[in-house]
């Protein structure tokens, strides 16, 4: 669907009389992120999924102002009237957890219930933010050098030695994995990351004693860094619950997808 500055690729599936769920995925991924998840919950649930700015099939038509958090935001309100859906649950993971919070906290009239997996509400200071700015245009340079399909292979590995991803590179779909994320593009990733990074992201800490939502957190056993931020959310806001998932670290709904669902679907039915 075009809209102003974006032509969003998606995927609307609707079970008559069955609450619609809004998916959206992480860095790097695309439309394809939830398969499994989305398998386990279809017979009770409608579900919209799409590729978000700078990934997969979805294409940005303005300035490349337009990968940032806002316009985006605003852009996935607008999708949701276009499609006349005034009221969803919404669920993100990561980046798509972040923009999902930022949705969460300024368009809460949007949403009824709101799972956050392994994400954060930004980075407090200025100073953490310019350093992540840092950090974010490094990793986008060797995005860019990557010039064949290898030298991005080489990427995907390092990038998922990161000690947040646990031992995912253990496990037995891997390599599933990692061809879904080698059908981005390049440069449009780079793009993401330069203008819809954390230290791009506004903070959302003081906005959180706001909330008037229902939150579910969900963060891995062994992703220490995100039980530590969202531990933290849930102290500041009174309508957060958290939900630590054993044996897993940063990609919850990859890892265990049977227990991320379980927790789902507690959480939405719980009146």
């Amino acid at each position: 669907m075009t809209l102003k500055k974006y032509k969003f690729n998606y995927y609307l599936n609707v079970n008559i009389n069955k609450p619609l769920i809004l998916f959206l995925h992480g860095f790097m991924g695309n439309i394809n992120e939830f398969d499994e998840a989305i398998k386990l919950l279809a017979e009770d649930f409608s579900y919209l999924t799409l590729d978000l700015p700078g990934h997969g099939k979805t294409q940005v038509l303005g300035s490349d102002e337009y990968y940032k958090i806002e316009p985006t935001a605003q852009a996935i309100i607008n999708l949701l009237d276009e499609l006349k859906i005034d009221k969803c649950h919404l669920i993100g993971y990561s980046m798509g957890g972040r923009l999902a919070l930022y949705l969460t906290l300024h368009f809460p009239e949007r949403f009824i219930k709101v799972v956050l997996e392994s994400a954060s509400p930004g980075l407090a200071t200025e100073a953490d933010r310019l350093e992540r700015v840092r950090r974010d245009a490094q990793i986008a340079r060797k995005l860019s050098r990557s010039i064949i399909q290898t030298d991005f292979a080489t990427f995907l590995s390092n990038w998922y030695s990161q000690p947040i991803f646990g031992s995912i590179k253990n496990h037995p779909e891997f390599e599933r994995l990692l061809e879904n994320r080698l059908q981005n593009h390049l440069t449009e990733l780079t793009k993401s990351l330069q203008f819809m990074g954390t230290g791009n992201q506004p903070s959302l800490w003081e906005k959180l004693k706001d909330n008037t939502t229902p939150l579910l957190l969900v963060a891995g056993e062994n992703d220490q860094k995100f039980r530590d931020i969202n531990t933290e959310i849930a102290n500041i806001c009174k309508l957060a619950q958290l939900k630590v998932i054993s044996n897993t670290a940063h990609n919850i709904h990859f890892e265990n997808p049977g227990e991320f669902v379980q927790n789902i679907r507690d959480f939405f039915n719980k009146q």
